[in-house]
Parts: C-alpha cells; sequence; structure tokens
C-alpha cells in the first residue's frame, strides 16, 4: 500500500509543485475537479477543483488505512508482540499524517473546508489526538502485562484519559447528529482510563502506607468504572456514523472491574488489621507525568516530485479543456456509491473505534 500511495503521491505533486523549485504556483493546480465523501457526512461528496484538495483528501484516506489496519492486527485472537508493535507504530504513522495535513497542506486550500468535513480543524485534530490515545493503549497493556511500576501504569492510564477527553473536547461544537456517537466514544474510554489510574494509584498509595487514601483513591476508580460501564450502554444506544464497539464485553474491561474489586477488598482488609488509617473525604488528586511509554506522532512527509514530471511533460497538457469553475459543487442530491472493499474487518472485536 504504502509504495503505491507514495507513487501516486509523487504524481500528483506535478499539479501541484513547481518544476524549478520557485514559490511560484504551478499552472496545473486547478485543471481537475475532484470529488471526496466523508467518515460523517455520508455519501454526498465534497469537491474542489484544486489539486491539493486532491493530495489532502488521498493522504487523509492513507492515514484512515493505517487505523484500519491497527485495528484489524488488534482483533486477531492472538496477538503476537510483534503484531502488538505494528499496530502502535502504525497509529503512530495515522497521528503523524494526520497533523502534517493539518499544519502543512489543509490551510493552502484557497476554498474553506465546510463544517464538518474531515479535513476541518475540529475533526482531524481529534484524529491526531485519538491516534495517540488508542496507541497509547498498547502502551498501557503491555506495561500491565509485564508488570510494570504501578506508579508508571496510573501515569500512562491518566495521560491517556486526558487525551480522550481531550478528543471529546475538540468535537463538542460539533452537530450531535454526526459527532455524538464519537463523544459518546470517547467518554467512555476517558472514564476508563481515569478508573485504570485510580486503581493503580491506589496500589501506589498502599504501597507507601497511605492505606486510607489507597482506599479513597479505589473508591474513586469504582465509580468511573460504573460510569464507564453505564456510557457504554448509552454508546450501544446511540445512532450515528461509523461502527458500534463492544468495550464492555472486552477482557481487558472485566479484567479492571475484578482488579478494582479485588485491590479495595485489599486495602480494606489493611487498614481494619494493621493501619487503621481515616478515609479521606476527597479522593486524591492525580497530578501524574509518566516519563516514559507517552506517544508523539511519526513524522510525515510527502514523497518528492516523481522524475516522470518534466517541462515537456508540463507543456503536453492543454489548459484550454480545463473544466469551468462552476462544475465544481456537486448537485444537492448527488450521491456516490460505496465501493466494494475487500474484507479487512477484524476478526473480533479490537475495541478500537477509530476505524
Amino acid at each position: 500500500m504504502k509504495n503505491a500511495a507514495d507513487f501516486y503521491f509523487s504524481l500528483l505533486q506535478g499539479f501541484i509543485l513547481s518544476l524549478d523549485d520557485s514559490s511560484q504556483e504551478c499552472k496545473l493546480r486547478y485543471i481537475q475537479n475532484f470529488k471526496w465523501t466523508d467518515t460523517l457526512q455520508g455519501q454526498v461528496p465534497s469537491a474542489q477543483q484544486d489539486a491539493v484538495f486532491e493530495l489532502v483528501s488521498m493522504g487523509f484516506n492513507v492515514a484512515l488505512w493505517y487505523t484500519k489496519y491497527a485495528s484489524r492486527l488488534a482483533g486477531k485472537e492472538d496477538i503476537t508482540e510483534d503484531e502488538a508493535k505494528d499496530v502502535h507504530r502504525s497509529l503512530k504513522i495515522a497521528a503523524g499524517i494526520f497533523k502534517h495535513l493539518k499544519e502543512s497542506h489543509i490551510p493552502k486550500l484557497i476554498t474553506p473546508v465546510e463544517k464538518g468535513r474531515d479535513l476541518e480543524a475540529r475533526l482531524t485534530e481529534s484524529y491526531i489526538i485519538q491516534c495517540q490515545a488508542e496507541a497509547q493503549e498498547v502502551t498501557i497493556a503491555r506495561a500491565i502485562e509485564l508488570k510494570h511500576n504501578p506508579g508508571l501504569i496510573a501515569a500512562l492510564a491518566y495521560e491517556t484519559a486526558n487525551f480522550y477527553q481531550k478528543a471529546d473536547q475538540t468535537l463538542s461544537s460539533l452537530d450531535p447528529t454526526y459527532a455524538g456517537k464519537w463523544r459518546k466514544y470517547l467518554n467512555l474510554k476517558s472514564c476508563f482510563y481515569m478508573a485504570y489510574a485510580y486503581c493503580y494509584h491506589g496500589q501506589t498509595l498502599l504501597a507507601s502506607d497511605k492505606c486510607g487514601e489507597a482506599i479513597r483513591s479505589l473508591q474513586e476508580s469504582e465509580k468511573f468504572f460504573t460510569k464507564a460501564e453505564a456510557l457504554c450502554k448509552e454508546y450501544g444506544e446511540t445512532k450515528g456514523p461509523g461502527t458500534t464497539v463492544k468495550p464492555s464485553g472486552h477482557l481487558f474491561f472485566r479484567k479492571l472491574g475484578s482488579l478494582i474489586k479485588n485491590t479495595l477488598e485489599k486495602c480494606q482488609r489493611e487498614n481494619g488489621f494493621i493501619y487503621f488509617q481515616k478515609v479521606p473525604a476527597e479522593a486524591p488528586q492525580l497530578e501524574l507525568k509518566a516519563n516514559y511509554g507517552l506517544v508523539e506522532p511519526v513524522p510525515f512527509e510527502f514523497p518528492a516530485l516523481n522524475a516522470h514530471w518534466t517541462p515537456e511533460t508540463v507543456a503536453a497538457f492543454d489548459l484550454t479543456k480545463r473544466p469551468k469553475e462552476d462544475t465544481a459543487k456537486p448537485k444537492p442530491d448527488e450521491e456516490v456509491k460505496p465501493l466494494k472493499e475487500p474484507n479487512i474487518k477484524p476478526q473480533k472485536d479490537s475495541g478500537c473505534q477509530i476505524s
């Protein structure tokens, strides 16, 4: 896929970049009209007579491919360590592509992106953050499996919860008809990882002989887990674009419920036999900062101009036959039929909502 996409991008650059590396605009940029549908807006396309629109739309599609690839791998029955690394890497690559489009290419569009479309700043920012969050979930699962320091796991979970909360807030001004379901998912994931953070923070407090505070932290974890369970049900009942996953049915989700219950019971037993500490009325403030395992997008650049582009190639285009500008707008009732795709769905529900 990468080789084919890079080859296409290198050819497409010939409609955008000047051959002499000057800042002058290529005269072929507006020769063709391009149409793309969006993840939230159904099958009615948006269109622009601009090669930059094609570049960013195709780039967006490639980034989505990486999220789908990650989702498919994560959904395997027995995922190997190398496959988990591939999931982690793919989500970081996707985040890097979204980031590069948002910062370097979407601002170059002559026609502003319509509200609620994929290339709009709020959506691209949410995709960046969610890719980082889902990649960080792989890190957390790995840290738990290898029984790393509970303080590190708590900090990673807290950072991940904040990622999901930030992505949710970024979408808050969008029409709930399109973004409501997506926001429910982000909200439940934020609560889920807050539950993880308080649970492992409780273990850290207990190890420091702060049993009363540990009990209060575990109680707060229980509260967030209960809220996450309720949001799972609400999310399943909310209509909107995208697939519906079932996080509450996942082993990773169910394990947390048991872990909270068992750890809280242990803390209460220890407090009754050894510590006799008062349980604070207020939950401890989490001011956790992970020093390891934080996910950053992989830097991305489009490939260089293809060698097939020469002055003779450019001169061969007849600009008198370019379409009129008014044909760039699709008819109100025009819909694009979905292409039949190969079966790349996960073998089981991976819990990865972004794809």
